[in-house]
């Protein structure tokens, strides 16, 4: 069954209208008809099951048949961030992260981050990004879309330290010195419904400098086991660790 991901939070209609890229999608490509049915997920993490009932030249009207009732989500909101690497790695940090269940992805200008993306550059970069976090979300069946935030200074990821419980700065040189507690740690100290920031340094690292103001800031340093991982492997390694201690265990 199609899921489709609305703005909106949930509430109580008797009907729901889908216009636009949504709207092409099932009348274009999926060629749908009335009576078939769709989830429609909503910004809240809320899902139905929707039956269509009408389609018009632009609007695809829809009646809730039942609420969506599995659970998708990790149980703590967590925040990639990654500074800016090479190529499509974002790309793929984004698609796969979004299947193992990020909350939410941000990109920064890392001292070591070769890439380097103007005003415009960063807004037709978020676009696509949301548009591929979005189908990955579709696909893995999850009830929220990540938001998509692209940073044009790494002093503009130091302001939001504040708003999560906990910030985790993975850091290669912790590996290398065989720190291998302080990242299962933290996450034995999530609760749930608790927010984490984790963030990643592109291909080149992090400077000692970046560091020290990242722990300034509240951010704790940690390795991630004995070896040394890409820039665009870590984020995964984590969320598939933070995934088995909530979600298997």
């Amino acid at each position: 069954m199609q899921r489709y991901f609305l703005t909106e939070p949930y509430s109580v209609k008797e009907y729901y209208t889908i216009t636009g890229d949504n709207y092409h999608h099932i009348v274009r490509v999926m060629r749908m008809e009335p009576g078939q049915q769709v989830f429609l997920a909503f910004s809240d993490c809320l899902a139905i099951i929707a039956e269509i009932t009408e389609i018009t030249e632009e609007v695809v009207c829809l009646k809730e048949i039942c609420k969506e009732q599995s659970e998708k989500e990790l149980p703590v909101n967590v925040t990639i961030a990654c500074g800016y690497p090479k190529g499509d790695k974002l790309e793929w940090v984004v698609q796969k992260g979004t299947e193992l269940g990020s909350h939410k992805f941000i990109g920064f200008p890392a001292k070591a981050s070769v890439v380097k993306w103007d005003h415009k550059k960063l807004a037709k970069k978020t676009e696509r990004l949301k548009k591929i976090a979005t189908e990955a979300a579709e696909q893995s069946h999850r009830q929220f879309a990540p938001d998509i935030v692209l940073l044009e200074r790494e002093q503009e990821l130091l302001d939001v330290f504040s708003g999560y419980d906990k910030v985790l700065i993975a850091y290669e040189e912790s590996a290398k010195i065989g720190e291998r507690s302080r990242f299962a740690t933290a996450l034995s100290g999530l609760a749930v419904g608790e927010s984490v920031l984790i963030i990643f340094g592109p291909e080149g690292g992090f400077s000692p400098a970046e560091v020290d103001l990242f722990q300034e800031y509240g951010g704790i340093i940690c390795g991630l086991g004995p070896r040394i991982l890409r820039a665009e492997t870590a984020p995964l390694y984590v969320l598939s660790a933070i995934s088995y201690q909530f979600e298997l265990v």
